[in-house]
């Protein structure tokens, strides 16, 4: 949040953290008007806009129409997969640490029609309801610091109605090599990538699909990755006792003075305050974390595999730090357009994602020099940046319809 006026010292180093990063940008583009455009989006997802796509940008950035940034997404002759590695890079290069946690989730991308690479009628978390839409797991990167970014994105094809219909997926632009994987399956292809590329990391978390997945839990546990995963309540294990019950019957015998009131990080209205009991099993390096609501005692479960027998206190750390890729999603979602994109096909999709998660790693990254350089000065909103102007300096262009 920004709490300090904006100084020109402030503008002078946000813009030279810019032109650094384009700089960085430049050996992907060899064509001269690709990393044009490049700077062109990249910019214009860190503008006032209040839609970012294609045309906003376009007239944003003084181009008479929008073929040309249209032709960058989708023709122009660049690899998104170095822009992805470019990006990992360089929030390791700023924000690395040897005690963050990875967190995986998936989103939601509202679309009409049928045309756009992947969208079918399904459940979205984000969308509370089964509609038409697009599903994207991604994986975010957590600082003890707090801060969050998004270092990896995998988009989601459905088996029956797109994979299994070579048509249709040609037309989308999706290769024919390409094999159906779960989302938990993309969730270890890309904890994979991130330890192949030395990420520094302790933890893993993420929610209840993640957390009742076997595979994954196999994954994590053989490559020895501590984790803390929701669960649903009706998982069943087995106590130090050797009895075996489902995780819901727990609270009901435990006595009051058994729960300890902690918080598990900030949030919007301040700190999040739960209760929270730790449970002990068969196998000494698995537990299970119950958090009781202090408002209504509404309950949630957690599978803990801990095998260096860390503190209480760290595993409700590692449980809380699955809010902050919701806040990655926000904050790329509201100030950098993740979800404003005009395009259909499978490549320029995931372009647009990358230039976004780009410019949130900058706005991130810029943020955490702030607060580091000058403990009592916060400016974390750099120039042109949605947050850094009441409204938008153009008008939205009408609403994307997929036909």
């Amino acid at each position: 949040m920004y709490d300090g006026a904006v100084t020109r010292a402030d503008l002078d180093t946000w813009n030279a953290g810019l032109e650094d990063l384009l700089a960085r940008m430049t050996p992907i583009f060899y064509r001269t008007e690709s990393r044009r455009h490049a700077e062109q989006y990249l910019r214009g997802l860190l503008s006032p806009l209040q839609r970012k796509n294609g045309w906003t940008i376009a007239e944003h950035v003084g181009e008479s129409e929008p073929k040309a940034l249209q032709r960058f997404l989708n023709i122009s002759p660049w690899d998104v997969e170095q822009l992805l590695v470019l990006n990992r890079d360089y929030v390791m290069g700023h924000l690395a640490s040897p005690e963050a946690i990875l967190v995986a989730d998936p989103t939601g991308f509202a679309k009409k029609g049928k045309k756009s690479v992947g969208v079918q009628r399904q459940y979205s978390g984000t969308l509370g309801r089964i509609d038409n839409c697009q599903i994207a797991t991604f994986l975010a990167y957590v600082t003890p610091g707090r801060d969050r970014v998004l270092i990896d994105r995998r988009l989601y094809l459905p088996e029956k109605s797109w994979l299994a219909d070579p048509a249709r997926c040609a037309e989308a632009g999706v290769t024919a090599d390409t094999v159906f994987r779960t989302r938990p399956e993309q969730v270890i292809e890309m904890i994979k990538v991130a330890r192949a590329a030395d990420v520094p990391f302790a933890w893993f978390t993420a929610d209840e699909e993640f957390g009742q997945n076997p595979g994954l839990r196999e994954y994590l546990e053989n490559t020895g990755i501590s984790y803390v995963m929701a669960i649903p309540k009706n998982t069943t294990f087995t106590d130090h006792t050797g009895r075996s019950r489902p995780v819901s019957e727990i609270p009901l015998s435990l006595k009051p003075t058994a729960w300890q009131r902690r918080a598990c990080g900030i949030g919007a209205k301040g700190y999040r305050v739960y209760d929270w009991v730790l449970i002990e099993t068969d196998d000494p390096s698995n537990q299970f974390m119950i958090r009781r609501s202090t408002d209504n005692g509404e309950l949630a479960f957690y599978h803990c595999h801990n095998p260096n027998r860390t503190g209480f206190g760290q595993l409700v750390t590692v449980a809380g730090a699955r809010w902050p890729i919701e806040e990655c999603f926000g904050a790329s979602k509201n100030e950098t357009g993740l979800d404003q994109y005009q395009v259909r096909k499978h490549n320029a999709w995931h372009r647009h994602i990358t230039l976004a998660m780009l410019a949130h790693s900058f706005l991130t990254i810029t943020a955490h020099q702030a607060k580091k350089g000058d403990p009592d000065h916060h400016p974390t909103v750099p120039p042109d940046s949605p947050k850094s102007s009441g409204a938008s300096s153009r008008s939205p262009s009408p609403k994307y319809v997929d036909s």
